[in-house]
């Protein structure tokens, strides 16, 4: 075993405990006032002064509990650990909602061992929902075990997906889109990942792709629709990464990969991640 790794169970408790603590720091946090709002890559690309208080509570408790382990954070975290544990957090997946007082936003806490998802968190204060899995344990919703369902045809299955910031990437993505939504019985968009991936894992949705997600939104759901049965990938065999994730049953899977493919949506030729960080006034 890495040194200086505890049992899984340990791990798990941990994350449980700061994913809760950074949900109730954002929830009281919400109504005290305006916020003090910047963009990342656009200016439709927020980050709150939420976001940034929600990471420091979770980067410092694992400082203090795991001074071995590396950290990966959504607002600038990026730390080398020796221990083979690397958390990888995401104070608020979903800031937009949280700006707007919608209830799609949640707090993502996974650890890796040695590059591979050991524990995913992901706590949603506004259902007062903890997903949570352990690596060959299972997915559970506050302690119920999840089973994504074989899912039913492509055209009978009801696919979430999200958008970019980028109004480049947004009109790629619309595209892709008008061939989609003709071969399925609905698309939905609730604008955080996180929950999107648990969604399915607890029979929510059907499916889930999107472009351009980071591997903090995704590092905590994707083991949990994982361990709920589902497979997340890449297209054509590729790893999930910022360049396409979809998740579904594996039967269906492979009908939604298919369409995507032939929709294009592997072609992503002269788009580029934005890089510019404005300020908002």
């Amino acid at each position: 075993m890495t040194r200086g790794v505890p049992p899984a169970g340990e791990l798990l408790e941990i994350a449980l405990v700061l994913a809760r603590e950074a949900g109730t720091l954002l929830q009281a946090g919400r109504p005290a006032g305006p916020l003090r709002v910047s963009s990342k890559s656009t200016p439709t690309d927020v980050v709150t002064e939420m976001d940034h208080a929600a990471e420091a509570l979770i980067t410092a408790a694992l400082a203090r509990l795991r001074p071995q382990d590396g950290i990966l954070g959504e607002e600038g975290t990026d730390r080398t650990g020796t221990s083979g544990v690397r958390w990888v957090v995401d104070p608020l997946d979903g800031t937009v909602n949280y700006l707007y007082d919608l209830g799609g936003w949640a707090v993502s806490i996974a650890a890796e061992l040695d590059g591979e998802g050991l524990v995913g968190v992901v706590q949603v204060p506004s259902t007062g929902e903890t997903f949570a899995a352990v690596r060959g344990e299972g997915a559970t919703c506050n302690g119920r075990p999840l089973r994504c369902g074989p899912g039913p045809d492509l055209d009978r299955a009801l696919v979430a997906t999200g958008f970019g910031y980028d109004p480049r990437r947004r009109a790629h993505q619309a595209e892709i889109l008008r061939h989609v939504l003709p071969a399925v019985r609905d698309i939905r968009r609730n604008g955080a990942c996180a929950v999107d991936l648990c969604a399915l894992a607890a029979g929510r949705v059907d499916a889930y792709f999107e472009r351009g997600v980071k591997h903090w939104d995704y590092a905590a759901g994707a083991l949990i629709a994982t361990e709920a049965g589902a497979r997340v990938a890449g297209l054509g065999g590729a790893e999930p990464s910022s360049a396409c994730l979809v998740a579904a049953a594996p039967e269906l899977f492979v009908q939604l990969e298919a369409l995507l493919l032939a929709a294009g949506a592997g072609d992503e030729s002269g788009l580029t991640d934005p890089v510019a960080t404005p300020v908002l006034p």
